[in-house]
């Protein structure tokens, strides 16, 4: 199976009628500048669907994209560290929150994206936590793939499958398209 069209839609910032509308919803999750706007990209084999930045915590909203028709995949905000105020920090986990464990939206998944060269954080430990305690069906992206040394490539996924456990582990690279199909057929399935 393969993307065949990607649009995005809006962004939002709470409750919208969108939301309501049957459509099922995939929200992706990440530390900022994980690489998660890049990921959708790549997926949409569209280079600027989703905007994309050095800077850590460019995405202040949830971008809803519609995909083949039939889907949203939802790029929510990165967590972590970011360039922003302490206010507009907290702001942004409070709509990740709101939207993961408080909203009235189901997903159909929730896609958590690790880098996998920088490894697993404590953050992406927490957010899987958190997942895991509001029983979400979680996907496990290890982006990056293509920025680790060969001869470290097997210890760094081993690393990261050890801490996300039993959860589908995805190496994933935006740069040459490495896990490109199986992320996609997971997405339409």
């Amino acid at each position: 199976m393969e993307i065949t069209s990607a649009k995005f839609i809006k962004g939002l910032v709470g409750p919208d009628v969108l939301l309501e509308d049957g459509t099922p919803q995939i929200a992706f999750i990440g530390r900022s500048n994980v690489g998660k706007s890049s990921v959708i990209n790549a997926l949409a084999n569209q280079k600027d669907l989703a905007r994309t930045s050095a800077l850590p915590g460019r995405t202040k909203e949830i971008n809803v994209f519609l995909i083949n028709q039939s889907i949203y995949l939802l790029d929510l905000p990165g967590y972590g560290f970011s360039k922003a105020s302490w206010a507009v920090r907290q702001q942004l986990l409070n709509l990740i929150d709101w939207y993961l464990y408080k909203s009235p939206y189901e997903q159909k998944a929730v896609f958590l994206i690790i880098d996998a060269k920088v490894g697993p954080t404590e953050a992406d430990r927490e957010m899987l936590q958190c997942l895991e305690e509001h029983k979400k069906k979680i996907v496990i992206v290890a982006n990056k793939t293509d920025k680790i040394k060969k001869s470290e490539y097997e210890a760094r996924l081993a690393e990261v499958q050890a801490m996300v456990g039993k959860h589908k582990l995805f190496p994933f690279s935006s740069e040459n398209k490495t896990g490109l199909s199986d992320l996609a057929g997971t997405i339409l399935n």
